[in-house]
């Protein structure tokens, strides 16, 4: 068996190699031309509807964002032009300048006025019944060949499109927040998603200067996937004891931006993930008693941590402690300590797995394209290469090993995927390409 660790490109030169690599797509016609997009419709006017218009604005296009009542498209309005208003004090951008793009903003409460469009996007609350309604009602009004997009973060695309006569023009534009900052594109391919549909992603993609990913469909498709295994961890060792602070300082000190509690806190995803196991039938003992108490996260000033009036530094809260506390005592759990290298391999093994299923299943085209998601849209630390970069540099071997040793102490979860054994076994690696599987 030869270690081929040695022989990995240097981190930050893989980074930038794999994202220029992510352009290329397999499985498209190259006859397959993109729609003409000049004008566009965004269907809901919350936080994620607002940033895709403001950075529709800011690439020179015509936006009609259609919301259901006119004081929600007054919010909607007044939300877009503040989030141009940093770059005014920064003088990156003048009051003129806004106002042309204010100018191509026009709102409606029906889906029926808006202009003829050739790309619809969908950006409403991650609930299928909702946007199977949207989708439904797109496909009676849209002018034919339209492409129509849902920003789900999650959903089965699939089942979104079959509501529809025209699945072949369903594709999912899934943006990071927030939306006209956040350089990752998820572009999720339906099984009839035409080649003229995804040619028409890819050049809206460069219009907004964004970094697109063409992923399958599977929940939570490539990003969040890999995120929901990563965070399963996260709750089972709070239970364990160890507090939302050691697990965050933790992950700080592998190299991300921020923990995972302090990312839930400034997101609104104590709430997200709350209305998302209302989809799924799920639950979450810690994240429900959250949700429960009102604690959502920093704009209620309470989340996984407590905040004080104007500050967004998160401060340890005798409350959460409490509650979790309340929770592990229910379940039995007698609580320990844990150490920060434990923690840290609780978190990072499980997308490297998780990562390797998804390579197996087909649903990235490369593992760098894995990568790319997770070093632009998640704050993967660039020293490090991506996620599939880093279990190369550990060796795939040594990888497979460190999931056993977990496997024998904390179960299923970390059984190692087939894809790492195979590739162990032969000395290869994730990154290589043509990807090794069978």
């Amino acid at each position: 068996m030869t270690d081929m660790s040695d022989s990995l490109p240097p981190a930050r030169e893989y980074a930038g190699a794999a994202e220029a690599l992510a352009w290329t797509i397999d499985n498209v016609a190259p006859d397959a031309l993109p729609a003409d997009i000049g004008h566009v419709c965004v269907i809901g006017g919350g936080q994620m509807g607002c940033g895709i218009a403001t950075a529709l604005l800011d690439a020179g296009l015509q936006v009609t964002l259609m919301e259901t009542e006119t004081a929600n498209l007054e919010r909607a309005a007044a939300r877009i032009r503040a989030n141009w208003a940093n770059r005014v004090r920064r003088g990156q951008m003048s009051e003129a300048e806004v106002d042309e793009r204010m100018e191509r903003l026009s709102g409606v409460t029906d889906l029926a006025s808006a202009p003829p469009s050739q790309l619809f996007i969908e950006a409403v609350w991650e609930n299928m019944a909702l946007k199977k309604q949207i989708f439904a009602r797109l496909a009676e009004i849209a002018p034919a060949g339209a492409v129509l997009a849902t920003n789900s973060s999650t959903l089965d695309i699939d089942a979104i499109a079959a509501v529809t006569n025209r699945p072949e023009d369903v594709i999912g534009l899934h943006f990071f927040s927030p939306a006209h900052v956040m350089r990752l594109l998820e572009v999720v391919r339906g099984e009839k998603t035409s080649g003229r549909c995804l040619a028409t992603a890819l050049d809206l993609a460069r219009a907004l200067n964004k970094v697109p990913v063409v992923v399958g469909v599977c929940f939570g498709f490539v990003g969040n996937r890999i995120f929901a295994a990563r965070d399963q961890q996260a709750s089972v060792m709070l239970l364990e004891g160890a507090s939302p602070a050691q697990i965050d300082d933790a992950m700080t000190q592998f190299g991300f931006p921020m923990g995972p509690f302090v990312l839930q806190d400034m997101s609104g995803g104590i709430e997200l993930t709350w209305r998302l196991r209302q989809e799924t039938g799920e639950t979450d003992a810690i994240g429900d008693a959250l949700y429960a108490a009102g604690r959502l996260g920093q704009r209620a000033g309470k989340g996984y941590y407590c905040y004080e009036p104007g500050n967004r530094a998160p401060l340890s809260d005798p409350e959460v402690d409490a509650i979790i506390a309340r929770i592990r005592d229910r379940a039995g759990i007698e609580p320990r300590a844990l150490t920060q290298q434990e923690i840290i391999d609780r978190m990072i093994l499980p997308m490297i797995n998780e990562a390797a299923r998804i390579l197996d299943e087909g649903i990235a085209q490369r593992a760098s394209d894995i990568d790319v998601v997770w070093n632009t849209g998640y704050g993967w630390p660039l020293d490090k290469g991506g996620i599939t970069w880093f279990a190369d540099s550990m060796g795939l071997p040594m990888v497979v090993r460190r999931l056993r040793d977990l496997e024998s102490r904390h179960g299923g979860h970390f059984t190692p995927a087939p894809l790492l054994e195979r590739l162990a076994d032969r000395g290869a690696r994730l990154t290589e390409l043509p990807q090794v599987r069978r």
